[in-house]
């Protein structure tokens, strides 16, 4: 089990590095998501998954031309004053508002969608009323 949390380690680090070194030219948005490089995390910190270490990511707001807050997403079904479900492409996700993070738009790699006006709003407040 070490071991091959060591080569996980092992290969983000290496993806790092090359996200590191891409020259940022990615244009976004707020609510819009993407597949973002997270990476590989400790204890209950959203993980990324396959060979990208990626994971859906609203960006709940710009910051700079290269930077954003961001919020992960998952496709399971959780309870609680943390998790908001959207729908895109008719799909339910949850949006994690306690694994808020900023994030450097390098981080980026594909658009999957742009969440309607009213599921961004709803995000958006109960955003603030989790961190109010």
């Amino acid at each position: 089990m070490i071991n091959n949390y060591l080569e996980k380690l092992k290969n983000w680090f290496k993806l790092k590095s090359m996200l590191g070194m891409r020259e940022n030219s990615v244009l976004f948005r707020e609510r819009e998501i993407w597949w973002c490089s997270i990476g590989i995390n400790i204890g209950d910190e959203q993980n990324g998954k396959n060979e990208s270490f990626n994971r859906p990511v609203l960006i709940l707001r710009k910051i700079t031309k290269t930077s954003f807050v961001g919020l992960p997403m998952t496709s399971k079904s959780k309870l609680g004053s943390w998790y908001v479900p959207i729908t895109l492409h008719a799909k339910t996700s949850i949006v994690l508002l306690h694994q808020v993070r900023l994030w450097d738009s390098r981080r980026l790699s594909s658009k999957i969608g742009q969440l309607d006006w009213k599921d961004f709003n709803e995000v958006k407040k109960k955003f603030l009323e989790f961190y109010g």
